[in-house]
């Protein structure tokens, strides 16, 4: 299989896309799916009760040094980066906020991309500040794969256009793409 996991980063309208994405996804799903959704503190776990009760595959926060493992779509606890080690586990982090957000999605590709380098899809979605921009140059230095929902179609667009303005994005698609395109994944 070409890759070993998937990135996806996102903020403001990002629930939508992301179970517009998730719920085509079936229970045997390859691949783990790592996520960063920018949302307050307060919001512990009702992202996962809400995509859990729509879709097929395994939904869960992270739970810290936790082995990556394929099949499970994992989210990063509010207030907390989200890394991952070099023995594909995750670590959280309370280190100071980036581009405004904890957990930031710089964080989460930056060392996606260390520790899967060509084996990494990454996705931004839609979102309303510049977060993923830097990893997503990260994610392409190691040779991953780069994604960016389109503007046009994005709820808030600011955070794709960050992305594509790096000109390290490889491909501008459309939400039905990016579904298709994931879902492409079980297939391959």
């Amino acid at each position: 299989m070409k890759y070993e996991a998937v990135v996806i980063g996102t903020s403001a309208g990002g629930l939508y896309v992301l179970t517009a994405i998730l719920e085509a996804l079936p229970a045997t799903f390859p691949l783990p799916i790592i996520i960063v959704q920018h949302r307050s503190k307060d919001e512990r776990t009702l992202l996962e009760e809400v995509l859990s009760q729509k879709c097929k595959i395994h939904i869960k926060q992270v739970d810290e040094k936790e082995i990556i493992k394929g099949g499970t779509v994992y989210f990063a606890p509010p207030d907390y980066h989200l890394l991952i080690e070099q023995d594909r586990t995750f670590s959280l982090s309370c280190d100071e906020r980036v581009n405004y957000s904890r957990p930031s999605i710089d964080v989460l590709f930056e060392t996606a991309a260390y520790t899967y380098k060509d084996k990494l899809l990454a996705i931004i979605l839609t979102g309303a500040n510049q977060d993923g921009a830097n990893g997503i140059r990260t994610i392409r230095k190691m040779h991953g794969t780069t994604i960016a929902q389109d503007p046009a179609n994005a709820l808030y667009p600011a955070m794709p256009k960050a992305a594509i303005a790096t000109g390290c994005v490889q491909n501008i698609l459309s939400l039905e793409h990016i579904k298709n395109f994931v879902l492409g994944l079980y297939t391959v």
